[in-house]
């Protein structure tokens, strides 16, 4: 969720803490297709993007395409950047949820024009630092990042090499960190945890146990309604603050998160495209069905269709006539 920086196209196996039972194992996706089955109405590539939510809106895209209208449905694992570049090669129709990426818009649907808009998810993102909320009960000022260098001791880590940590992900997520950490003068240095499921399993972690922890974390995510984490105030967004990646130091901005799809895709994807241009769904809706396939024991394809048998007034408004 966020911007991803990797060159060249790769199709990545799946990842663990993406989705699925838990925290710890690999996530289910519904089965790709290869190619179009004899009676199909076509076959539909969804790119999946390393974290749950993302998960969890192509899981409800793909169940709704395979089983309402009789699609196929591929869904490739593959980093944010490498995503848009499979509008080119063909190897991806959908990014069902984009974070931004006015660079790749610029590239990919204003030069190129292989890619398209096609309409907001519902779902409003913001990307922020966070810590347990029992260090604000202890250290009530440590909200407000000009008071972070005063507990830069309490983040230290063996990996930290005598600064305070900033956890962050997966390598490939957008990140304005080493710019913030730099341009505001703080004394930290951004460790990759390599995943969602490290951020998830370390906030979790330093809640119950009382550890110290700042960590990179974003919302919507099923994690807030399951453990207390508090926002760091880093100076507030302002339009064109984050302009020059060097030059950036102010918080993330709120993101009207929205779907990208192939030129090719708008032009003969027929129903398939008009389903997912439909798709809007709340916050809430994706939380629920990412907490059940990280927690719940089910796999995309069974968080999916809970979703869907318990909300039919929402999607049978996305289903074209």
């Amino acid at each position: 969720m966020k911007i991803r920086l990797l060159a060249g196209l790769l199709t990545l196996g799946l990842v663990a803490g993406c989705g699925g039972a838990t925290v710890e194992t690999s996530p289910g996706s519904s089965a790709p297709a290869s190619g179009s089955s004899a009676g199909s109405a076509g076959t539909v590539k969804i790119a999946i993007n390393p974290w749950v939510g993302y998960e969890a809106s192509a899981n409800v895209v793909a169940y709704l395409l395979k089983h309402e209208l009789n699609y196929d449905v591929e869904l490739p694992e593959i980093k944010e950047q490498l995503a848009w570049e499979g509008f080119e090669t063909g190897d991806v129709d959908v990014i069902i949820e984009n974070w931004g990426h006015p660079d790749l818009k610029k590239q990919f649907i204003e030069e190129k024009k292989v890619a398209q808009e096609a309409g907001s998810t519902g779902n409003k993102g913001v990307i922020g630092w966070y810590i347990p909320k029992w260090m604000v009960d202890e250290y009530p000022d440590i909200t407000d990042y000009k008071n972070l260098n005063k507990y830069a001791d309490l983040f230290k880590t063996s990996e930290s090499g005598g600064k305070g940590q900033l956890l962050f992900g997966d390598p490939s997520y957008v990140s304005n960190e080493e710019a913030l950490i730099k341009n505001l003068k703080l004394d930290y240095k951004v460790v990759v945890g390599g995943s969602e499921a490290a951020l998830i399993k370390s906030a979790q972690q330093a809640q119950e146990q009382k550890k110290p922890l700042l960590f990179y974390f974003w919302d919507p995510h099923w994690l807030f309604s399951k453990t207390e984490l508090v926002r760091v105030k880093l100076p507030p967004y302002t339009e064109g603050c984050d302009a020059d990646p060097k030059k950036v130091a102010c918080d993330y901005p709120e993101m009207d998160l929205d779907k990208i799809v192939s030129t090719k895709f708008a032009q003969t994807g027929g129903k398939a495209y008009e389903l997912i241009r439909n798709f809007h769904w709340t916050n809430e809706d994706q939380n629920a069905v990412a907490d059940d396939m990280t927690n719940g024991g089910l796999t995309g394809e069974e968080a999916a269709k809970k979703w869907i048998e318990a909300n039919p007034d929402k999607w049978k408004a996305w289903i074209p006539q």
